[in-house]
C-alpha cells in the first residue's frame, strides 16, 4: 500500500469525476487523483500510469468497456492482486448488488456520492474490509 494510497477513477460522466476529484483531493487531501474518462485503452493506459492503484473506483455503465468487464480485466493480470476494486454506481437495486458481489468487487458505493460518509468508507476498504455502501 502507497503512502498516500493511489487511486484511479474510471469514469465518462463529468459531473461524477468533478465530485470525486473535489471529494479525494479536497476533502481528504489525497492527491493527485488519477481519472481515466472513459474505458477506452484502458490497460494501454494503466500501463502507461507507472504505479499499481492501490484503489480503482470503476463505474459500471461505460463503453466501450463496462465495469464489469475492466473487472476481469484487472483480476485477471497478478499485478492487481493486492488492489481493492470498487464499484461506483448509480444503479444500486438488490439484484445489482449481488452481481457485483458474485463478480468480486470488493465492494460498492453508490452514486450519486455521500460525501460526508465517502471518506470514512475509504479508511475501512484501505484497511482490508468489503463496504456495500448503497442507497
Amino acid at each position: 500500500m502507497h503512502n498516500p494510497p493511489v487511486f484511479l477513477y474510471v469514469e465518462d460522466d463529468l459531473a461524477s469525476i468533478a465530485i470525486m476529484k473535489m471529494v479525494v483531493e479536497k476533502v481528504m487531501k489525497i492527491q493527485p487523483l488519477t481519472i481515466f474518462h472513459g474505458s477506452e485503452n484502458f490497460m494501454e493506459k494503466l500501463d502507461a500510469m507507472g504505479a499499481i492503484p492501490d484503489i480503482f473506483l470503476l463505474d459500471i455503465h461505460m463503453q466501450p468497456y463496462d465495469g464489469y468487464e475492466l473487472l476481469s480485466m484487472l483480476r485477471a493480470d497478478r499485478r492487481f492482486r493486492r488492489s481493492k476494486i470498487i464499484a461506483v454506481t448509480a444503479s444500486v437495486m438488490g439484484e445489482e448488488v449481488d452481481r457485483l458481489k458474485v463478480s468480486g468487487f470488493d465492494g460498492a458505493i453508490s452514486k450519486p456520492l455521500n460525501i460526508t460518509h465517502f471518506p470514512a468508507l475509504i479508511k475501512r476498504i484501505l484497511k482490508g474490509e468489503q463496504v456495500w455502501f448503497v442507497s
